[in-house]
């Protein structure tokens, strides 16, 4: 009997938490009780109780309350951080009671590009507007006429906004505090498609019209040390997405990209493949079977690519006695990002041994 799949839960977004801190400590000021619990509404009009990990009265007239990240069954590196909120009843210097502010392990952004502008905490409009209809929920209950100082914050922020791309983008000092309706969605890649494309928008603001596209860290690392007088801002790590990262970089009006990946994504970006992850895409090695006995002619070496496990097993025999076969496949490659990018960007297609060193480079006079 065939096994049904699973139904994967739902989390919430920093955005949610810090919403969920921020109406528990107020509701800590205006009840004088902890609650044990808070309900919280999400941007898209679903409603959920999110637990509070821990709330103190500090004054009178401030509190601070924490909740811990549950990011369901799609886990990123803020699953389990603790997200706080320190509520103050202010003076009101504006007619919107509500100040929201970022504290410590909270991330400022430093560089143009981002929708929040330099020297502001890096808190988008989700979270902003979530936080806004938390607090103004309570304030329908318990009419006042102080003003409403949130303060963010994350206590392990900073060390934990090193496993992420913050750096990269222009956010330093800590997390940012994300969340476009509150609801992370298990198996949803919007939050990937959106950091390339933060990336970009960063980097074209910074001038740039040349980008590096990697699928990962180590590739990402590889390419810095083939080109060190590149900008941070020039290399961005595209994970499965080669059609989405083409289209923003199209979008976006670079002039120019080169492709920087391992033998086994050039396998699959040669053959066309707009999502290269293997649950998005059977990679059979047929084509790079036909592509050898195209190149070499040799039926035999054709049978061994065709029978290998994986492209990456496949790599070495080629690399030894078809060097014009991995040439084809990134020569592949380039021409279907080019026509990803709908003819728009210049691309130029690297491939890294497995040891960083390059095997091919289809312009290697390219500066």
């Amino acid at each position: 009997m065939k096994r049904e799949p699973e139904k994967l839960r739902s989390g919430f977004t920093t955005g949610a938490a810090a919403a969920a801190a921020a109406k528990a400590a107020l509701q800590l000021l205006f009840s004088g009780q902890v609650p044990a619990v808070v309900e919280i509404d999400f941007l898209t009009g679903e409603t959920t109780t999110i637990a509070v990990h821990g709330c103190r009265l500090l004054e009178s007239n401030k509190a601070s309350c924490t909740v811990i990240k549950d990011a369901g069954d799609d886990p990123d590196i803020t699953h389990g951080a603790e997200i706080g909120a320190e509520v103050t009843l202010e003076k009101r210097w504006a007619a919107d009671p509500v100040r929201i502010t970022g504290g410590a392990g909270v991330g400022v952004v430093t560089k143009p590009g981002l929708e929040i502008p330099p020297g502001r905490a890096a808190i988008t409009q989700g979270p902003v507007t979530m936080i806004t209809n938390s607090i103004n929920a309570l304030l329908d209950e318990h009419p006042t006429d102080a003003g409403i100082h949130v303060e963010v914050f994350v206590p392990d922020g900073e060390r934990l906004a090193q496993k992420t791309l913050n750096a990269r983008l222009g956010i330093i000092g800590g997390l940012s505090i994300l969340g476009t309706t509150g609801i992370v969605r298990p198996m949803s890649h919007d939050a990937y498609i959106a950091t390339i494309q933060k990336s970009m928008d960063v980097a074209r603001a910074a001038g740039l019209t040349h980008l590096v596209l990697t699928t990962g860290r180590r590739s990402e690392r590889f390419a810095q040390n083939c080109w060190p007088s590149l900008a941070d801002e020039s290399f961005i790590q595209i994970g499965d997405f080669f059609q989405a990262a083409m289209t923003a970089a199209a979008t976006r009006e670079f002039l120019s990209a080169t492709l920087a990946v391992f033998f086994g994504k050039a396998v699959k970006m040669a053959q066309n493949i707009p999502h290269t992850h293997a649950a998005k895409s059977e990679l059979t090695l047929e084509a790079l079977a036909q592509w050898t006995l195209e190149q070499t002619g040799n039926p035999e070496l054709a049978r061994r690519i065709a029978d290998a496990n994986t492209a990456r097993h496949a790599f070495d025999p080629l690399r030894a006695k078809a060097p014009a076969v991995i040439a084809h496949v990134a020569e592949q490659a380039r021409h279907c990002a080019v026509g990803f990018s709908t003819g728009k960007i210049r691309v130029r297609c690297v491939i890294f041994d497995y040891d960083g060193t390059t095997a091919v480079d289809t312009q290697p006079d390219w500066g």
